[in-house]
This record gives structure tokens, C-alpha cells and sequence, in this order.
């Protein structure tokens, strides 16, 4: 029986914690996450976010404790999203110096200056009808949406953001960003594309935090379908020639395929966005003891950074880090 055994048994490098932590092929950091924030206007704020829990919508004053805390579990960055006081057909407040994302950013930077900022730049959350861009004739105007897209982006730059991520996936919003922060004399600043940002029923949680759901129809004429993968690369591709210093795919889980292919394809750091269904379906099932919540979290932080992210934006950033920390 012995001759006739297999030389190699798999199994003796799983025999303990330390020889799979040695052999393990992939690994998670702390240094790999981004957090999103969700700001609002007012002081003392902190209202839960329903549907995702741990996540909460906080004023500018809460936002700093909270970048305290996400800075002292070495997290290196927050990805920022606005409530604004006020809605409009032009979403005026995403571009205005005193909007809520730019007194967001002064009151985390005084708080946590060696934290990173990076802001989502969208129209979404600041029109009146929801879309991600202005409308002509009752649809989503593409190049009447740059300019806007390109003001907000300098603002957040000029109000102390460190990188920038356009998220509407309107046509050359990544070249229009550019050109409008290099005339600013912004030309350092990065730009990290949400290139591969699908109409994804995953989203759903998220349009709760940010109020940003569409007042009719949807956002399949914009966003991708998810059927496509190629056209992911194309779009990826675009960006890089318009100037994008970072490469998104969002979700992250329905596409680590799609990811896999970004990372054999470009050499340019790609990131992965773990979005708010993706969070909320775990926290669910953990909830009704259906799963280890946090065995679970671990393994699908692990599997983006399988597939080839670099940088992971995930809610679970502040639980992911304490468990880290702790040897999981």
C-alpha cells in the first residue's frame, strides 16, 4: 500500500496555521482597503443606514471622529460620498466650494491628515431626478454632463481631496477630468475610473445610504451590461488613454472573472469595489445565523485579492482590519 501512495500529500501544508499562513498564495492587508463615508449636512449626525448595518450617515464633525478611528486601524483611505442640502435638475451642490463632500474633506483632513481622500464624482446624489448626469429631452445628456463632472472633481481637489474617482460612466469623463485639473494646475492629482461599473441589482443598498435612487427608469443606457466582459477591457483601456491612474470594476464578487482578465491585461493598479449588496446579503445571513459573518467576509475580501485587486473599497474595512489584527 505504502510503494504504491503518492509521493506528494497536499495535506501536509495545511496541518497548521503557521504553514498555511507560509504557503498561502494570496494575502489580505489592512494597506489593501478603502473605506467609504457617507456625509451629510448638520452636527451631531450619525444616522444608520438601514438596510447596511455598521454604516451610517454622518455630519462633517462625525466624520472626523470616524477618520480618527479608521486611521488607527491603519486603513489608508476613505472613499467619500455626499448628501447635499438640496436637490437640482444640474446637481449644484456637487460642484459648489461649501457642499457637503468639500466640508467633508477639511474636517477629515484636520482630523486625519495622513489619511487619504478620495471622492466618488457623480451627479447622482445631488439631482432632483436622480441620473447621473443632466437631462435633454428626458435622457442623460453625455458631453453637457462633462463639464459638470470636471467642475466637481477640481473642487474636491481645491477643498483638499487627494484622488478623485468618476463614477457616472459617461463617455470621456476621465479626459474631461483631466484636462480641466491640469488647467487648475492639479496635474498630480490621480484619477481612479470606475472603468467597469455595471447596471447591477447590487447597488440597491447603497441608493438608500446615498439617496441616489432614479426618480424613472434606470441607468442600463449608461452603465454596463452586465452580460459583457470585453467591453469591460475597452472601457478600461479608454480610460487609461484619457489619463486614469487607477482602474475600477464594480461589484466586485458577481465579477472577479472580469477582474481576472483586467489584471492579465494591465499592469495599472485595479481596484474592486465590494458594494453595498455584496455587504448587506452577509450581514443578513450572519444576522439570522446562517453564516460566520466575519470567516465570511474574510474569505470574500480574499477571493477580490485572488482574482487581482489591488485595492479593495469594502464596508467591511473597519471589521477586516480588527480581525487582521488580531491573526484571521
Amino acid at each position: 500500500m505504502t510503494s504504491r501512495f503518492p509521493l506528494t500529500r497536499l495535506r501536509r501544508l495545511r496541518e497548521s496555521q503557521a504553514l498555511r499562513r507560509m504557503s498561502a498564495e494570496t494575502s489580505v492587508s489592512v494597506s489593501d482597503f478603502v473605506y467609504p463615508l457617507f456625509a451629510t449636512h448638520g452636527r451631531g449626525v450619525r444616522e444608520p443606514v438601514e438596510p447596511m448595518p455598521g454604516v451610517y450617515q454622518m455630519s462633517p464633525d462625525q466624520l472626523a471622529e470616524e477618520s480618527m478611528e479608521v486611521s488607527e486601524l491603519g486603513i489608508p483611505a476613505v472613499l467619500l460620498f455626499g448628501l447635499p442640502a438640496s436637490k437640482d435638475a444640474v446637481g449644484s451642490e456637487a460642484y459648489d466650494p461649501e457642499g457637503i463632500v468639500q466640508q467633508a474633506i477639511q474636517s477629515i483632513k484636520q482630523a486625519a491628515p495622513g489619511l487619504a481622500v478620495m471622492t466618488d464624482v457623480c451627479l447622482c446624489e445631488y439631482t432632483d431626478h436622480g441620473h447621473c448626469g443632466v437631462l435633454t429631452g428626458g435622457r442623460v445628456d453625455n458631453d453637457a454632463t462633462l463639464e459638470l463632472l470636471a467642475r466637481t472633481a477640481v473642487s474636491h481637489v481645491e477643498a483638499g481631496a487627494d484622488v478623485v474617482a468618476p463614477s457616472a460612466m459617461m463617455d470621456g469623463q476621465v479626459g474631461a477630468i483631466r484636462r480641466a485639473l491640469d488647467s487648475a494646475g492639479r496635474s498630480d492629482t490621480p484619477i481612479m475610473a470606475y472603468s467597469a461599473k455595471y447596471a447591477s441589482a447590487f447597488f440597491g443598498p447603497f441608493r438608500v445610504a446615498a439617496d441616489s435612487a432614479p426618480q424613472f427608469g434606470d441607468r442600463r443606457g449608461y452603465q454596463m451590461d452586465p452580460a459583457n466582459a470585453r467591453q469591460a477591457l475597452h472601457e478600461m483601456e479608454l480610460d487609461l488613454q484619457e489619463g486614469a491612474d487607477i482602474l475600477m470594476v464594480k461589484p466586485a464578487l458577481a465579477y472577479l472573472d472580469v477582474m481576472a482578465r483586467a489584471r492579465r491585461r494591465f499592469t495599472q493598479p485595479i481596484a474592486a469595489y465590494n458594494v453595498s449588496g455584496e455587504y448587506s446579503m452577509l450581514k443578513a445571513a450572519a444576522a439570522n445565523g446562517w453564516l460566520d459573518g466575519d470567516a465570511a467576509a474574510m474569505e470574500a475580501l480574499t477571493a477580490i485579492k485572488r482574482a487581482g485587486a489591488d485595492i479593495v473599497i469594502t464596508y467591511h474595512a473597519k471589521e477586516a482590519a480588527r480581525l487582521l489584527a488580531n491573526g484571521r
